[in-house]
């Protein structure tokens, strides 16, 4: 006699909960990275959606509220594959580290999330861009999350170049920031102007150039700070 079939669980409340936050925060993410802060509505998410307002609303106090949420739950994952990195680093090299050690360090485990991750990561990434160049609300942000983890860096960097101008060191982890965040935002542009010969979704190519060109930058600043001074 054949086994009578199993009846399919219903799913419980909370279980209902969590799919239908997951999904509004999946759609917000992809309309942010799209569009911007200010290019969306709550109605444009619950149109692409297919359901009402009402029910955005119900989770998420405004705009505002559900945009931290789609930032928010991605940080800590961040946050801690560069304090990670930094850690491993600090461990094997002591107090002798080098400048693009500690660079590497710091950017290449962030590369391989997007290399590694889903398309939700790549969508982040532009988000993530989009509040790093932000003033105000963007730069809190920031500061929030990411400032104990630069200073971290910059103070890897000193070691590394004991006798360099601090100002320098800080100018140029802003210069390394912006060449970071202009590629999270895949705008396509490089893509044009190399007829193709390079991708703006190719962070492969980019994780393996990007530290070496990066540390080069330092260098060359450094050394040009030491001859004027001799």
């Amino acid at each position: 006699m054949a086994a009578a079939p199993k009846r399919k669980q219903r799913r419980t409340r909370a279980e209902m909960r969590a799919a239908t936050m997951k999904q509004i925060l999946d759609t917000s993410e992809d309309l942010f990275a799209q569009l911007g802060y200010f290019g969306v509505t709550i109605k444009d998410v619950a149109d692409k959606m297919g359901i009402h307002p009402a029910l955005i609303h119900y989770y998420f106090d405004g705009k505002k509220a559900l945009f931290d949420a789609v930032f928010e739950r991605r940080m800590d994952y961040a946050v801690s594959t560069r304090t990670a990195g930094l850690d491993a680093y600090e461990a094997e090299v002591g107090d002798h580290p080098t400048v693009e050690g500690a660079l590497r360090a710091y950017y290449d485990g962030a590369f391989d999330v997007y290399i590694n991750g889903d398309e939700g990561w790549r969508s982040f990434g532009r988000i993530f861009a989009q509040v790093n160049n932000a003033p105000g609300y963007g730069a809190e942000k920031m500061d929030t999350y990411f400032d104990p983890l630069v200073l971290r860096l910059i103070g890897l960097l000193r070691k590394a170049l004991p006798d360099a101008e601090p100002e320098d060191l800080f100018w140029s982890f802003q210069f390394t920031s912006g060449a970071y965040t202009l590629i999270l935002s895949r705008t396509g542009r490089i893509d044009r102007l190399s007829d193709n010969l390079c991708a703006s979704d190719d962070f492969e190519a980019v994780r393996e150039r990007f530290v070496t060109f990066m540390a080069g930058g330092f260098d060359a600043l450094y050394k040009s700070r030491k001859a004027k001074a001799e």
